[in-house]
């Protein structure tokens, strides 16, 4: 990391004697400060453009003859490779998942990650792919919530962190209808949502929907596209393999939108070998599941990297997630093998049950003993 001093020099009207020095402290979350003068007469808006979420020093205002303020801030500049951190929202009622998201957007996470399935058989079968027995880790009677409605909350409860689903089964809906819940959590969140992928792997989920499970890769080849171009294009007319309409619009745009930066990010999850080369050939990210240990995940990576160099996409930004134990050495030894994001729980033991108490007081911990010593926020 790289420590710098930055100056700027902002109009106010004096309130104090020239030189008088006025010291202003700032929260760690801050990315916009409004700083108001001693007498109400005056505030200034400062972008804090690199600025690390975890050292933010008080600014040092001295009120000049002029009338104007100098600025002086020391700050640390981020680095590219700086590791982010998600806070998953797995076992926590949606009632408090919005104090959860901003307790967490305080202490330096990135992002929230919701979990997603449409609905659940009353039996589940062995057929999980990431637990060595195939028994999945939820039961049939696992509350599920809609991830937009609850994403949407938190938006309104929240400024920066970003909110994302970890992984919306893509397949199991219309691309019109995923385009919409997406482009409206978006547009409510002010250009924050990141959407996670995957194909699903519990096929009486799509029976009881009445969806094809055999096809739902080449299904989710043709959607990833598709939305972009239903967030993108003015007038879409689409004739592929599985779906067809148009000429339609689409309205409103995201916020995030392509031609104007980089659009709604599309992380694609899994560790099957087709949806490692989805992830390179079509995903902003790959989102990890269920890897063995880091080795694991270096193995899969290089499989990843591959597809993203046979697709031409080596030097395009691409995130990589991956839920590791939250402990300094492993983050650290994650972020060397070119890991991006750790979604870490935490609440560290637990006996089925969580609680509130439990995540609020972990997100504290967690950001005290491996934030603060590894992350970006």
């Amino acid at each position: 990391m790289e420590s710098r001093y930055f100056s700027s020099a902002v109009k106010i009207r004096p309130v104090s004697p020239p030189g008088t020095p006025k010291t202003v402290s700032i929260p760690a979350s801050a990315r916009t400060v409004a700083i108001a003068s001693g007498t109400g007469v005056g505030v200034v808006r400062i972008r804090c453009v690199g600025m690390s979420s975890r050292c933010h020093p008080p600014i040092r205002l001295v009120n000049q003859p002029s009338g104007r303020y100098r600025i002086a801030l020391r700050t640390v500049v981020r680095e590219e490779r700086d590791m982010k951190f998600g806070l998953p929202m797995y076992g926590l009622s949606p009632r408090h998942q919005p104090e959860a998201a901003r307790l967490a957007e305080e202490h330096g996470y990135e992002s929230v990650w919701v979990p997603e399935h449409l609905v659940l058989p009353a039996e589940l079968p062995a057929t999980y792919l990431y637990t060595p027995d195939g028994r999945p880790p939820i039961e049939p009677r696992t509350p599920m919530y809609d991830p937009w409605v609850v994403l949407a909350a938190i938006a309104a409860s929240t400024e920066r962190i970003r909110l994302a689903t970890n992984v919306y089964v893509l397949p199991l809906r219309h691309p019109i209808a995923t385009a919409r819940s997406v482009v409206t959590v978006d547009r409510v969140s002010g250009g924050r949502v990141t959407l996670g992928v995957g194909v699903g792997w519990l096929e009486e989920e799509f029976g009881i929907v009445g969806q094809s499970f055999r096809d739902r890769g080449s299904r989710t080849d043709e959607i990833i596209p598709l939305l972009r171009r239903l967030w993108s294009e003015e007038t879409i007319t689409h004739k592929g393999r599985h779906y067809a309409f148009g000429p339609v619009a689409f309205e409103p745009k995201p916020v995030q939108r392509r031609g104007a930066g980089r659009g709604i990010p599309v992380e694609v999850g899994g560790t099957s070998p087709p949806a490692l080369r989805r992830a390179g050939r079509l995903g902003d990210g790959w989102i990890e599941i269920g890897a063995k240990d880091l080795d694991d995940v270096a193995r899969m990576l290089a499989v990843v990297r591959a597809a993203r160099g046979e697709a031409g996409r080596s030097d395009e930004p691409f995130e990589v997630t991956c839920s590791v134990p939250g402990d300094v050495d492993t983050v650290r030894r994650a972020e060397e093998l070119g890991v991006t994001r750790v979604i870490a729980s935490p609440v560290r033991e637990h006996d089925g049950r969580i609680t509130r108490e439990d995540v609020l007081d972990g997100i504290k911990r967690f950001a005290d003993e491996v934030i603060a010593r590894t992350g970006d926020g």
